[in-house]
């Protein structure tokens, strides 16, 4: 898997944060979409730094950023999405999916700590 990948991501993630951002000022419940916001500029931050160490590993490595990456990028979306769906359309997009995206983000993080621990993603 590329790494190019990921800085797709990223340009999508902060993008839909930015746009959230600017709504959230404009809308009622916009709190509710300035979080979402927030988790998804957060997100395409980390998605670049997981781009530029995926670029210094070797496949394996390489591979298990990608994959953490792809997996926090739909949980940002989701999270963020069923938020925006809320606000815009008085209903998330389906049940659990706020949790659900919320849950695949902590186990992303997760993943990315215990593969950094026993040595997965170190440095080549």
């Amino acid at each position: 898997m590329n790494s190019r990948l990921l800085l797709v991501l990223a340009g999508l993630l902060g993008a839909a944060g930015v746009a959230a951002a600017a709504a959230a000022s404009h809308v009622p419940g916009g709190a509710m979409l300035a979080s979402g916001a927030e988790l998804l500029l957060v997100h395409a931050a980390a998605l670049l730094g997981l781009a530029a160490l995926a670029e210094r590993r070797r496949e394996r490595g390489r591979l298990v950023l990608v994959l953490i990456g792809i997996v926090m990028a739909i949980g940002a979306g989701l999270f963020a999405g069923d938020m925006a769906a809320r606000v815009f359309h008085g209903q998330g997009l389906f049940p659990y999916a706020a949790p659900t995206g919320g849950s695949s983000l902590i186990g992303a993080w997760i993943v990315l700590a215990l593969a950094s621990a026993v040595g997965s993603i170190r440095a080549e």
